[in-house]
């Protein structure tokens, strides 16, 4: 599968996952499209998150980093419960994935 942003063609390989990570808004509405997700101003904190977090540390956060970071950001939200609802197949990669970022290491990245 590939992903057409602006009459350009963007790679995938396992699981989707763009082959180069793309940081245009445009692109994550495509892929939530595709992923059946309605994105709402939760989608896109978590995502501008996971975007922070690559460009920080070249890779996204696994589930609980993920959730630990986001607690301490925003401690009014159960984040594991509301990452589950926004995110539900799988919410680290998914997120990842609808962000536009590349494949995370390893079970859901580190």
């Amino acid at each position: 599968m590939s992903y057409i942003l602006n009459g350009e063609e963007l790679e995938t390989g396992e699981e989707d996952f763009l082959l180069e990570a793309n940081f245009s808004d445009e692109i994550v509405e495509i892929i939530a499209a595709a992923e059946k997700i309605t994105l709402t101003d939760e989608h896109w904190q978590v995502i501008n998150f996971m975007r922070e977090k690559y460009r920080e540390d070249g890779h996204t956060p696994n589930f609980r980093n993920l959730v630990a970071e986001l607690d301490e950001l925003h401690p009014d939200t159960d984040w594991k419960k509301k990452l589950y609802e926004l995110f539900p197949s799988q919410p680290a990669r998914q997120a990842a994935r609808i962000s536009g970022m590349t494949k995370p290491f390893g079970k859901g990245g580190y």
